[in-house]
């Protein structure tokens, strides 16, 4: 994964480097236990008489169910000329089937679905919901009526339809920057007949040659019973399971018997490269190497090699390129698993105005000496740690361990077969990394360099490689050994009516005091041997205000980056020995250090996180580096078009000088970032990093006496600095007068970018549940009016949404739309038109009340599974005075809104005559039609919101 800003959260996941120290300064490692225990996920598994396998596992913490349906089929399967079928086939199953018809979503927004989605990928097809135990027959039954009874309900319309949402989403994904390097990349490195010779979302050509009959030839072939893995975790036992299986799906034909692409890794004897350009603040440098598929031992040692070249702040690439030589911003290695063949990858961000080869030269250098000597064993033994970890907290979930399950069975032969995968990577030995290492990833490696454009980028030009020597298909199970059970179920009588739903459980949520003063908010839950902790500050983006933008958050930023006796290294090196997830970052209103530690070593992890917090150094070298970081995150967020318009829409909605009107990304300007001196992060901290001016909240496996004795033991005796505590002022932001547009030029867009905004009331008001109902039937659900007109029934876009944030003081109303560039101005007149028609022609209905409020009350009982989404309710409890048994009282107030009250809150919020509108595209295409719609005066402005002089 590439380390980089988070700008959705406000949030910073930068990461760090190794910075000169005096040793006696150096801390020890941190002493962590081994946090032994055996991971399993207890797992029925059968076979219907109908070939089709099922996997159940039983996890009675909460009262719901996660129904993953995987098919044997990805876009590996698809042959010249019909490329991206799968991922279209996978959008035609949500619209609706034989004895459904209608979008498939409904029925599960009505039952409280907490998550449901679709994806595709090279090697499979898979949809996913967790409902309510109550609401599994409805769910069983919908999976089951499209995965038998599909074909009659896709027409030609249908068709035209999700073919023109497709092509969005593909226009969407080559609107980003970096966007098109897996359409170069693929064919350049898999044989010309290769099954990963194209990337999944497929070209526009072959999306607009299918015909009708081209998607029912393929849902015959690939979508049977026998071709299919279900699998069920949760609130649900094996008996149970195979009753209501089998019902549903036991009279589903097996389907034809389809063949399985032997592995083919085809790995490269001589290095290649190809260069392109984009729409890029910087160079990018890819390097791939084709690796064995995940199946094989060789994968899972590669991808520890991965991490130790560069898996973080810690790995080797990283600490050469970032800290030492300062040659590159971030830097990552890792390996892409797949069932066929795997992609080793790394990616490197040129630092401005270095030339890319220097970089390749390190790479080369550090590549070398890797494949000499192989990984030490302190990098093996933290990693080991870590990954341990990871799965640990993975299986709190069921929706993460059905999928695991799933993966395991599709790919690895057997759904209990991921424990050899995770086995393999707790007993390599660093002789057996290296051996994998020097055989697979020291020759045949591919470079692609994305370069920024100088105008618009010209068409990148792709050298296929020839065809190779493909091994022969492995035969498919004869299907004629299956046979589907004839049902007594009457499909006529439609979807099995959800009449009864459990009830929420919520952990009882006690307070305390540490020595110094400072709140401590607990709710235990023992689930999983994990304790999670936010230590809040009450500052946040806003705490900017009449300062320098940015400086919050950079400061916040620099706290894991070096204290008085450990350096940043050695800070992140301890978290990976403790298994410790640390983070920090600020929203609009606080910033937060979140904290994820292993029961087992919660001692030394709240020591090193006490470290980080009371004791950041500060270190001038560790300023410039971020600084330099962050520089070049704000210019590729000015590269983004969905960044640029989320960075303009605050300020210009707010009006200068609001604690809220800062860019949207939280990363300041980079005239703000560049004036930051270590006086003012020190200055800062001083001001609002101080235990008078924090909450700990803590969700997980301890007790009030045991957390508060190691809290009192890390952060008790914290004393306040002496200056006077930070204050921010409010004042109230005035809505504009009248509507105003802005445009941001991008040459050569795929699409354009449609946001707009006003001001909203806070999120303590009273009627914040009818904002937020009438806001989910608006434009927050998928159903909503604003996704079914631009996306539906126009598909014109990908989705279309509209939503409101949480904020202590007036937040942000916005509608953000990427739309196809030729239906620019069309999409912003019927936005404009749903606007007016919610506030009067078209108020919300009855029922489109119950569709939202009957899906928020009936996911609340899913909603509260893991310890993080506990935790997530305690801090907005904390952030904006909800009671503590807040949870508890939610659903009877959701029954009790009345459909006045929240098309009341419609016209309180939705103004079409003070909306900010900001469209990002390319204005030699859209710019006469926005300005013929006369939504109000129009600016061009740039990047940076500063008006551009006409031409």
């Amino acid at each position: 994964m590439n380390l980089k800003l988070r700008p959705a959260s406000l949030a910073i996941a930068l990461g760090a480097a190794l910075v000169s120290m005096n040793p006696a300064l150096a801390a020890q490692p941190a002493k962590a236990q081994s946090g032994a225990g055996q991971l399993a996920i207890p797992a029925t598994q059968f076979t219907l008489p109908n070939g089709l396998k099922v996997i159940v596992h039983e996890d009675r913490k909460a009262p719901v169910v996660a129904l993953h349906v995987w098919y044997r089929v990805g876009s590996k399967d698809e042959p010249a000329g019909k490329t991206g079928f799968a991922h279209l086939f996978e959008h035609l199953m949500f619209n609706g089937s034989e004895n459904h018809p209608g979008e498939y979503f409904g029925p599960f927004e009505k039952a409280g679905v907490s998550n449901i989605n679709g994806t595709t990928w090279l090697d499979r097809t898979n949809y996913f919901q967790v409902v309510p135990t109550t609401a599994l027959d409805m769910a069983l039954w919908m999976e089951s009526d499209r995965m038998g009874h599909l074909l009659g309900a896709i027409d030609q319309k249908t068709l035209d339809e999700q073919r023109g949402v497709v092509q969005n989403e593909k226009r969407q994904g080559q609107n980003q920057p970096y966007g098109r390097v897996d359409e170069v990349m693929l064919p350049e490195t898999f044989p010309a007949n290769h099954p990963y010779h194209h990337d999944t979302i497929g070209s526009m050509d072959d999306l607009n040659a299918a015909s009708l009959e081209d998607v029912k030839n393929w849902f015959r072939d690939y979508y049977g019973a026998a071709n299919t893995v279900l699998v069920l975790t949760g609130d649900i036992d094996a008996k149970t399971a195979k009753e209501k299986v089998m019902k549903y799906f036991g009279d589903i034909a097996p389907g034809q018997p389809v063949a399985r692409q032997a592995e083919w890794t085809a790995p490269r004897a001589k290095s290649s490269r190809n260069q392109m350009e984009d729409r890029v603040a910087q160079t990018r440098i890819y390097r791939e190497w084709n690796v064995p598929a995940r199946s094989e031992r060789d994968y899972v040692l590669l991808d520890i090699a991965g991490d130790v070249l560069g898996g973080g702040k810690t790995s080797r690439l990283y600490q050469r390129l970032v800290f030492q030589d300062k040659l590159a911003d971030s830097v990552s290695v890792g390996i892409t698993p797949f069932q066929l063949a795997s992609q080793f990858q790394l990616t490197a961000d040129v630092k401005k105005g270095v030339d890319p080869a220097k970089v390749e030269a390190v790479i080369a250098e550090e590549w070398a000496k890797f494949l000499k000597d192989g990984p030490t064993q302190d990098e093996l033994d933290r990693i080991k740690v870590a990954n341990r970890a990871s799965m640990t907290r993975s299986l709190e979930r069921i929706n993460t361990k059905a999928n695991l399950l799933a993966e395991s069975e599709l790919y690895l032969g057997d759904a209990n077969n991921w424990k050899r995968t995770f086995n393999w990577n707790q007993s390599a030995t660093a002789a057996d990394v290296l051996k994998a290492s020097q055989k697979w990833i020291s020759k045949g490696d591919y470079t692609i360099t994305v370069v920024p454009a100088n105008g618009t980028p010209k068409e990148p030009t792709i050298t296929p490689l020839p065809a190779g020597k493909r091994p022969a298909d492995i035969a498919g199970a004869p299907t004629d050994k299956f046979k589907a059970t004839p049902s007594s179920l009457d499909r006529k009588l439609g979807v099995p009516a959800v009449t009864s739903f459990p009830d929420i459980s919520f952990p009882n949520v006690q307070r305390g005091k540490l020595d110094n003063g400072i709140e401590v908010i607990l709710a235990e839950r023992h689930s999983v041997p994990v304790v999670a902790m936010n230590v809040l500050f009450d500052s946040g983006a806003a705490s900017d205000a009449g300062s320098k933008l940015g400086l919050a958050s950079f400061a916040t930023g620099m706290l894991d980056e070096g204290t008085a006796k450990r350096s940043a290294t050695q800070i992140a090196q301890d978290r990976e020995r403790l298994g410790l997830n640390l983070g920090t970052g600020c929203s609009l209103d606080t910033c937060t250090v979140t904290v994820n530690a292993l029961k087992s070593n919660l001692k030394p992890s709240l020591e090193l996180v006490s470290d980080v917090v009371r004791h950041a150094a500060f270190n001038s070298a560790d300023i410039e580096r971020l600084r330099g970081q962050w520089l070049a995150q704000i210019e590729q967020e000015k590269t983004e078009p969905d960044q640029i318009a989320a960075r303009l829409l605050a300020p210009l909605v707010y009006g200068e000088g609001h604690p809220y009107a800062v860019p949207g990304t939280g990363s300041g300007t980079t005239a703000s970032v560049k004036s930051i001196t270590r006086d003012d992060i020190q200055n800062w901290t001083s001001k609002w990093i101080r235990p008078d001016n924090a909450t700990i909240i803590v969700a997980g496996d301890t007790t009030m006496a045991e957390i508060t004795r190691e809290l009192n033991a890390a952060f008790g005796d914290w004393k306040p600095a002496d200056v006077a505590r930070g204050t921010k002022n409010f004042n109230m932001p005035k809505r504009q007068t009248k509507p105003r547009v802005f445009l941001v030029d991008k040459p050569g867009a795929q699409q354009s970018v449609v946001i707009a905004g006003d001001i909203a009331p806070p999120t303590g008001v009273k009627n914040n549940l009818d904002i937020n109902t009438m806001n989910g039937a608006f434009g927050g659900a998928f159903t909503s009016r604003l996704n079914m007109n631009l996306r539906e029934d126009k598909h014109w876009s990908y989705g279309a949404r509209s939503s409101i944030g949480n904020a202590q003081h007036e937040r942000l109303f916005r509608m953000v739309a990427p739309v196809q560039t030729d239906k620019t101005a069309e999409s912003l007149a019927e936005m404009v038109k749903e606007v007016n028609w919610i506030r009067n022609d078209k108020p919300l209905t009855q029922a489109e009340q119950d569709k939202i409020n009957n899906n928020a009350i009936r996911a609340m009982p899913g909603q509260y599974e893991t310890i993080d989404a506990v935790m997530s309710t305690l801090v907005g409890n904390q952030l904006y005075d909800r009671p503590d048994n807040y949870v508890q009282t939610l659903k009877g107030e959701l029954e009790a809104q009345k459909l006045e009250s929240i098309n009341a809150a419609a016209k309180e919020i939705i103004h079409p005559d003070s909306l900010t509108w900001v469209v990002v595209g390319d204005l030699s295409k859209i710019e006469a039609g926005v300005r013929a719609l006369n939504l109000g005066e129009v600016t061009v402005i740039d990047a940076d919101g500063n008006p551009v002089a006409k031409k």
